[in-house]
């Protein structure tokens, strides 16, 4: 990934809303969630919703589909990764602390959040 692709992705999660569109996209995979469902668990308008989905497609983090009448999104997990890589890599220069953090935390944490807890708006 090079720079620009970089900062547009890191600018479309710099949103609390879509943010939790991302986090309520990554355990439904390939499978992706209807637009109406998404909005219902984020807590956010149609059009709002189209707003924040309309930036995450332009930066490459999320991919939509149709079926039928509805508007299918799911996270591009690739695209995602390639971004981790980035930090991870490019800018961090693969420093083993940083790395390290990242997966002392995951095992730490120890479990998954589920598809349809998000936390709690302030």
């Amino acid at each position: 990934m090079e720079r620009s692709p970089a900062l547009a992705a890191l600018s479309a999660l710099a949103h609390e809303t879509r943010l939790d569109i991302v986090r309520f996209l990554v355990p439904h995979r390939a499978e992706g969630a209807p637009a109406g469902e998404i909005a219902r668990a984020v807590k956010v308008s149609a059009s709002g919703l189209s707003f924040h989905l309309k930036l995450l497609e332009q930066a490459g983090l999320v991919a939509a589909r149709r079926e039928g009448r509805q508007v299918i999104y799911h996270l591009d997990r690739h695209r995602m990764g390639t971004l981790f890589h980035y930090l991870l890599h490019d800018c961090c220069g693969g420093d083993p602390e940083i790395r390290d953090c990242c997966f002392a935390r995951r095992a730490h944490e120890g479990h998954r959040p589920s598809a349809l807890t998000l936390p709690p708006r302030e």
